[in-house]
């Protein structure tokens, strides 16, 4: 893509939160089980997470397993939480080594205790990376987080989007809240949110790619940072105002 690369990085640093869909039917137009295409998926997830941090990326979020997620044939799901649980497990050393911060949002009551333990040791392990955080969705619902973040505050006398924000990193597991999602990728084709970071997306800027998620790499990931960076963002001003701010 040329020099596009130095002008990405030259700009404040992004959160980019992605859908990693296709996984299922890029193994099913190869005759492969879905397993198969859970863990190719497991390795674009590598590619990416290494390749973001030069592209001017300072959070990236990625959406493993949702809520819903648990209504897939069972044997589906073990072998998807088990593949993120070596993720964790073999992922959290380099991590430490590139200064990537890992962190777990969403549920932690419905997972088994070997991936609870995984998660718990890769967060320790990389708790000092300050190059990217990486935060990876599982059992992760938004509406069930807004949910419950409202009524962790309903008893509070005065409630600001700040401090609604930080209850609701708290509720997912987060910890402090991340900024707000500057662009959301979709892989796979569809055109829809699923459930995803909805709070954060308000302003969010939608990509949306017919690539199966295994088949995603760098260059679509600068594609879609470089679609981005080419949008006028106006947050509900006329673009002039737009501009000078």
């Amino acid at each position: 893509m040329g020099n596009s690369k130095a002008r990405v990085i030259s700009d404040p640093l992004l959160h980019v939160a992605i859908l990693l869909d296709g996984n299922g039917r890029w193994a099913a137009a190869r005759g492969l089980a879905r397993s198969e295409g859970h863990r190719a998926g497991v390795a674009a997830v590598r590619r990416i997470v290494r390749a973001a941090p030069d592209l001017g990326i300072g959070t990236l979020t990625l959406y493993a397993f949702s809520s819903n997620n648990w209504e897939r044939p069972a044997p589906e799901v073990c072998a998807l939480l088990a593949l993120l649980e070596d993720f964790l497990r073999n992922g959290a050393a380099e991590f430490e080594a590139e200064r990537i911060r890992l962190r777990v949002i969403g549920r932690r009551d419905r997972i088994p205790r070997s991936l609870l333990e995984a998660i718990e040791f890769a967060e320790r392990k990389t708790a000092a990376g300050r190059r990217m955080d990486l935060r990876i969705a599982l059992d992760y619902s938004s509406r069930d987080a807004i949910l419950r973040a409202a009524c962790w505050m309903i008893s509070s006398l005065e409630v600001t989007e700040r401090e609604f924000a930080r209850r609701l990193g708290q509720v997912t597991n987060g910890g402090t809240p991340a900024p707000d999602v500057d662009l959301l990728i979709r892989t796979g084709g569809e055109r829809r949110l699923s459930d995803f970071m909805l709070w954060e997306c308000a302003y969010a800027e939608l990509f949306f790619t017919p690539r199966m998620w295994p088949e995603f790499d760098a260059a679509d990931l600068e594609a879609a940072v470089e679609d981005y960076l080419g949008r006028e963002r106006r947050f509900g001003r006329l673009p002039e105002t737009a501009a000078a701010s």
